[in-house]
């Protein structure tokens, strides 16, 4: 059915692909998996994030097409997104305000509502998961990379996984969880976007993990002096420690925010916070050159080395 074209990406189990539908010719991205030495938890977490997306459908998530099992490999077939990393974008951009923020905000509080509401965790949002469909259009977000997406009922989750630096202290503390890590993980998303650099940093792991059990951050003036309060209250309420108290995606949608009026918010520029985002993304991209993602097993050894 599909003619497999170059390379897009590849990790340790697994190489992305271009593929060709032979009848139609439309472009898709091919996730090829190696079943050979591929271990009983992850080929569990690939038939988990099959199931998952399959059974959902949102603009703002990313589409799987089809999905075959031959003898030694997997092969997911999904929507090619075309337009790179979000963050890629936003960094070339010459002027930037408070506005575009709030509205990729907007659409990231939607999808994960959405995921939410039908009882789905994400828990890996990040950067490198948010992904444009488009080069063209800025609106076409899409969330991306559903490999540690779950099905849950109430809080019921224990695995530590994720990645360093978006993880919610309830991971880092073991204690059962559920959607609202997906919730932490939008604030420090937040915050990047309208501040430049995340709200939890250390070079040292240890002190980057106490941090964000204790939600050790805060607003520096001369990043923060310029954008709204409205805005720091929502990530006020994302970064919240309390799982009992931090703000679901329903409410985060209905914030005054999220439901600001346009025209106010796009006076707010942000272009002095953009020379910071860059170096931001400068960093992420070289660190993600050097590091593979935590896997699930690796995250609770980086978490307990922590301690």
């Amino acid at each position: 059915m599909y003619k497999l074209q170059r390379e897009l990406g590849s990790g340790s189990f697994s190489t992305v692909r271009e593929g060709i539908n032979k009848q139609t010719n439309e472009r898709f991205a091919v996730k090829i998996v190696k079943r050979m030495d591929l271990p009983l938890e992850d080929e569990e977490a690939l038939i988990e994030e099959v199931t998952i997306l399959r059974g959902i459908s949102h603009p703002n998530i990313i589409k799987l097409f089809d999905f075959f099992e031959e003898k030694h490999f997997y092969y997911l077939v999904t929507e090619l997104m075309q337009g790179g990393e979000l963050f890629d974008r936003i960094v070339k951009k010459t002027f930037y305000n408070e506005k575009e923020a709030r509205d990729l905000v907007k659409i990231l509080l939607s999808a994960v509502k959405y995921c939410h509401d039908n009882d789905i965790v994400h828990r890996d949002l990040k950067p490198e998961n948010l992904l444009l469909s488009s080069a063209e259009d800025d609106a076409s977000i899409k969330i991306a990379d559903f490999g540690f997406a779950r099905l849950l009922r109430g809080n019921t989750l224990t695995t530590q996984c994720g990645t360093p630096g978006y993880v919610a202290p309830e991971i880092l503390n073991g204690v059962p969880y559920g959607k609202s890590v997906d919730m932490w993980s939008c604030g420090v998303i937040t915050y990047i976007l309208l501040g430049g650099y995340p709200p939890f940093h250390d070079e040292k792991q240890s002190n980057l993990f106490a941090k964000i059990r204790s939600g050790s951050y805060e607003f520096h003036p001369e990043y923060w002096q310029n954008v709204s309060k409205d805005a720091q209250d929502l990530i006020k309420k994302m970064l919240t420690v309390d799982i009992a108290q931090r703000i679901t995606a329903e409410a985060a949608c209905n914030h005054p925010w999220v439901q600001a009026d346009a025209d106010v918010l796009a006076k707010r520029g942000l272009d002095g916070n953009l020379t910071e985002l860059r170096r931001f993304n400068a960093r992420r991209k070289f660190r993600s050159g050097v590091k593979a993602i935590v896997a699930a097993n690796r995250m609770a050894s980086i978490v307990q080395a922590a301690k």
